[in-house]
């Protein structure tokens, strides 16, 4: 089993290595080869989506057995729904094909690890919500880390490709799936598609 993933870069590139770890535990003897294609900004939309899934599933030398879209939803869709939806038309109908959303952006599923956020910015700032995946287009999540690392007293700014390593080292992203259902979702659809029993 091969799945293709369509990230936006290089914080959900440094996220891959946690991912498949935890998913072994899920996966004993049905991990997939999980493939990740960084789009280094926002995914593609309209017609290029849909030339790209179909080349993805098509490749004649490595063909994906399913691609999964992975967006964020700020700062360019309304909601979860709002960019599920307009995924969905842009690709058309295509039983292999996937769309799972970051609420608001890829740094709400590491607010969970607040308290390891804070020690490693020297910092002592609130958790923004007890729900990540309410932290909105107002203030979003990745806004919410680089504050939190730039006032404190380490005076370093967030980084994606330095931080995530270092907030989910040793890490159970088991607390990400039971803060946050879009991540849930997400995990649950890779699970399945490889023939596992999805987590409850």
């Amino acid at each position: 089993m091969r799945i293709a993933i369509l990230i936006e870069g290089r914080t959900e590139t440094a996220f891959k290595p946690f991912l498949i770890d935890f998913l072994k535990d899920h996966l004993t003897g049905k991990m997939p080869k999980l493939d990740f294609v960084p789009q280094h900004g926002g995914l593609p939309t309209n017609d290029k989506l849909k030339r790209m899934v179909d080349n993805l599933l098509n490749d004649k030398k490595r063909p994906a057995d399913a691609v999964i879209a992975l967006t964020d939803v700020y700062p360019d869709f309304t909601d979860s729904e709002d960019a599920k939806t307009k995924f969905a038309s842009w690709v058309g109908k295509n039983d292999k094909f996937f769309v799972h959303t970051a609420l608001h952006d890829f740094e709400s599923w590491l607010i969970p690890f607040w308290e390891k956020i804070n020690k490693l910015a020297q910092n002592n700032k609130k958790r923004p919500a007890q729900n990540p995946e309410t932290v909105n287009h107002n203030n979003p999540p990745a806004y919410r880390l680089k504050a939190v690392f730039e006032s404190g007293k380490r005076k370093n700014s967030y980084s994606k490709t330095r931080d995530v390593g270092r907030i989910l080292d040793k890490e159970n992203l088991m607390t990400v799936v039971n803060e946050c259902a879009e991540f849930k979702l997400f995990v649950n659809r890779i699970i399945k598609l490889s023939g596992g029993t999805e987590i409850a």
